[in-house]
């Protein structure tokens, strides 16, 4: 079984990264550390007990972009060692796969983490270490949410368990739980979606396309390549010189040809239902 440090700076995500590893039964312990500092006094503590020793690590799984020092700069300082652990990238950018694999990376995470792909990643450790797989993690495609969870003490709740009514999202370090249903509207953008509520705005890690499927059930319907609606926060439909477009509060959204015949169907049967 693996002994595991998770490193990322932003503290939702580590707590999800740690929430998901800790439901992995190939996992023996799991400890998180939210910068390179910490990240590089644990590993030192855990080389200098021996692999055996109670302070072990087998597998460092570890964010590329933190502030310092970054993932890439800690690898390289580990390589040094005579026994460092292997390293397995979770990051929100592909473009340092190339200069991960140089570093003997064990595989390349990208954010946002699927229980299933993180389960591949720990599949993969277990070889290289050749320690013998038990049975592989319960995921499913449609994210953290639905990963089955041992029982754990109320004290060791995260961020992570409360995914099915609420989402974690982070301003000037502060981390606050705005619930899907006071959300009417996603806006893509890039690698990011901005979450509108009445109240306001907030902007998160995730992509739209990860987000239209997770919240499909709830009523998001995909309308543009940019926006991700709530129907029932849908005022009004609009049709003007071939072009759609929906009236949600105080904002107009243009609906794009390919989604604007189901958008209508779908609005038309929930006037009906």
């Amino acid at each position: 079984m693996l002994r595991v440090l998770a490193v990322d700076d932003e503290k939702p995500l580590l707590e999800e990264l740690l929430y998901l590893l800790r439901s992995d039964p190939r996992v023996l312990s799991a400890e998180g550390a939210s910068d390179a500092t910490e990240a590089l006094r644990r590993v030192t503590r855990a080389l200098e007990s021996g692999p055996e020793g109670a302070d072990g690590i087998d597998v460092v799984f570890l964010d590329i972009h933190m502030a310092g020092l970054t993932g890439l700069d800690i690898a390289r300082l580990l390589a040094g060692f005579a026994q460092p652990p292997l390293i397995v990238f979770v990051t929100a950018h592909e473009g340092f796969a190339v200069q991960a694999f140089d570093l003997k990376a064990v595989d390349y995470v990208l954010k946002p983490v699927r229980p299933q792909r993180l389960a591949e990643a720990v599949r993969r450790a277990c070889a290289q270490l050749g320690r013998a797989e038990e049975a592989p993690v319960a995921a499913d495609p449609a994210g953290p949410s639905a990963v089955v969870p041992p029982r754990r003490p109320a004290a060791e709740v995260t961020v992570a368990d409360r995914a099915p009514e609420q989402i974690a999202v982070e301003l000037g370090g502060v981390t606050r739980f705005v619930a899907i249903a006071d959300i009417a509207y996603v806006e893509a953008q890039g690698d990011y979606a901005r979450l509108h509520t009445d109240e306001g705005s907030h902007l998160v890690r995730i992509p739209v396309s990860t987000l239209e499927e997770r919240w499909a059930a709830r009523g998001f319907v995909r309308i543009h390549r940019r926006h991700l609606v709530a129907l029932s926060r849908i005022d009004e439909i609009r049709l003007d010189a071939g072009t759609t477009s929906v009236r949600v509060g105080a904002a107009e959204l243009q609906v794009s040809r390919r989604h604007a015949r189901e958008l209508r169907d779908l609005l038309m049967r929930q006037a009906t239902g």
